[in-house]
């Protein structure tokens, strides 16, 4: 394997950049056995989550997925949490869960990062 090669392999399973549609598929499957609340709208996230790799839109759904089980168990002591049922753990995700985490989650890939890989396939990518 050659060196380019190598910087290829590093370049590509560092991130892959999705289309709108693909980010709205990433979402739906990440969030296929999640609760959604009436007000999450996959398309405003996905255009949201524009320069997002695939692992940083997994991030994104994981943190948004877990906030209403953080906001259940706020302030709690564990005799508390251990006491509450799965029904006042498991709310619907919200909207604002989704913005709170696109805001948590940074983007792994810089612009630079995007000039790069691009800069490489150009010279050495298959056409």
């Amino acid at each position: 394997m050659k060196a380019e090669d190598n910087e290829l392999y590093y370049l590509n399973e560092r991130f892959t950049l999705y289309t709108l549609t693909a980010r709205k598929t990433l979402l739906q499957i990440n969030l296929k056995d999640v609760p959604l609340a009436e007000d999450v709208d996959l398309d405003s996230i996905a255009e949201q989550l524009d320069g997002y790799s695939g692992a940083d839109i997994t991030n994104v759904c994981r943190d948004a997925s877990m906030m209403s089980m953080r906001r259940a168990i706020e302030g709690l002591s564990v005799e508390q949490i251990k006491g509450l049922n799965t029904a006042t753990l498991n709310q619907p995700t919200r909207m604002a869960d989704f913005e709170e985490a696109v805001g948590r989650v940074c983007r792994s890939v810089s612009a630079s990062d995007v000039e790069r890989y691009e800069k490489w396939m150009t010279e050495f990518g298959a056409t």
